[in-house]
């Protein structure tokens, strides 16, 4: 017994990190797999009509208005509160996340076609490793890089609130843009996440809540990575 507490730190510190990052990409997964379900099965002109399409189809439900938007304000509260709520309700609240996302992705099956949304979602999977795979071993503090992506990502987002009011469309230009900045920001989370991991003053139910919270961030830059490389290569049905 003795031998097993005298061994050194660092087996300790690869076993805690590898069950961290087991977590945070079963979260992610999970996530993908139930948006990725929800969408395929919402997916289709009729579901469309019926709840995001008023009566006389001259305009939107205030349904589709909820799923468009209340994502946003759960991945806050989340990422912000996660210290305050109990790991179950936050376990609830990823879940509706996910769900909620999955209705606001089942546009995406109405828009594109299937063949080019399974290629991109494969380019996706490989960019994003390979961008996990650097932020996690790259010996490079990518902290200042972090923080340029976050501030490009700003000016995204209101560019496109511009757009979308004044009616401008700057959609090729973001997707181009989204592509450098979700890449740069996978691997600025990964290299943070891997501090979170290996930091050994955490106690288990903030490591598991912290393990919830990436999974998240991770699934919102999948998610993200794939719109913009769809509407770069994607061809529309």
């Amino acid at each position: 017994m003795n031998q097993i507490f005298e061994q050194d730190g660092q087996g300790f510190s690869k076993e805690i990190t590898r069950d961290f990052f087991k977590n945070v990409y079963s979260y992610m997964f999970g996530a993908l797999a139930i948006s990725g379900i929800i969408a395929y099965t919402a997916g289709t002109p009729e579901v469309f009509f019926k709840y995001f399409l008023n009566a006389d189809q001259t305009g939107l439900t205030p349904l589709f208005y909820v799923v468009a938007f209340a994502p946003l304000g759960l991945g806050l509260v989340i990422q912000m509160a996660y210290q305050r709520l109990s790991f179950g309700l936050l376990l609830m609240l990823f879940m509706l996340y996910s769900v909620l996302m999955g209705l606001s992705l089942s546009s995406v099956m109405l828009v594109y076609a299937g063949k080019d949304i399974a290629i991109t979602f494969f380019v996706t999977a490989g960019s994003f490793g390979g961008m996990a795979v650097l932020g996690y071993t790259t010996q490079t503090d990518l902290t200042k890089f972090g923080s340029l992506l976050y501030m490009v990502f700003i000016g995204m987002f209101i560019a496109s609130i511009v757009g979308m009011i004044f009616g401008f469309d700057w959609s090729f230009g973001l997707a181009i843009l989204g592509v450098f900045v979700f890449t740069g920001l996978t691997a600025y989370y990964m290299q943070q996440l891997k501090g979170v991991a290996q930091d050994q003053t955490l106690s288990h139910m903030d490591r598991s809540k912290l393990a919830l919270v990436g999974g998240l961030q991770l699934y919102i830059l999948f998610v993200n990575l794939f719109l913009s490389l769809l509407r770069l290569i994607g061809g529309r049905d």
